[in-house]
């Protein structure tokens, strides 16, 4: 039985060298861990970076695009001003001129002043003509600028 014993008192001496190493192990594992993170929670550096916005770069082309736009639209601005200008002249544009039939007919129909026409007395003097004939007086008097 003493054998038996001695044994055992080897085999756990031998464990508990084992275990022993093991701590140690453990110990030096634990110890390096801490300094990595030691060195990797140490404060992040500043960083700085720079945008170069050459003339090959997406935001270039959205820049040139936008200077584009911009500039029709003061164009654009610009010529409806000017159309409200023209548009707002109190000098009618173009000839005043009707052929000789539309003058005889109105005349027929006792419309002898074509500077103001009304157009209740226009529609009265041409009820007796046909619908084409209507129209293509009323035509007349609109190319000529008689008629608003």
């Amino acid at each position: 039985m003493e054998q038996g014993a001695e044994r055992s008192l080897e085999a756990l001496a031998l464990t508990l060298d084992r275990l022993a190493g093991a701590a140690s192990l453990l110990e030096q594992t634990v110890s390096r861990l801490e300094e990595q993170h030691l060195t990797m929670s140490g404060q992040v550096q500043k960083i700085v970076a720079t945008v170069e916005q050459g003339a090959g770069g997406p935001q270039s082309v959205g820049n040139e695009r936008i200077y584009e736009l911009e500039r029709k639209l003061h164009e654009a601005v610009m010529q409806i001003a000017e159309l409200r200008a023209q548009g707002t002249s109190s000098v009618p544009s173009g000839r005043k001129t009707v052929t000789a039939a539309t003058i005889s007919l109105l005349a027929k129909q006792g419309i002898s002043n074509l500077d103001s026409i009304e157009a209740g007395s226009l529609d009265a003097a041409l009820t007796a003509l046909s619908i084409e004939q209507r129209i293509a007086v009323k035509s007349q008097l609109l190319r000529a600028g008689l008629l608003g």
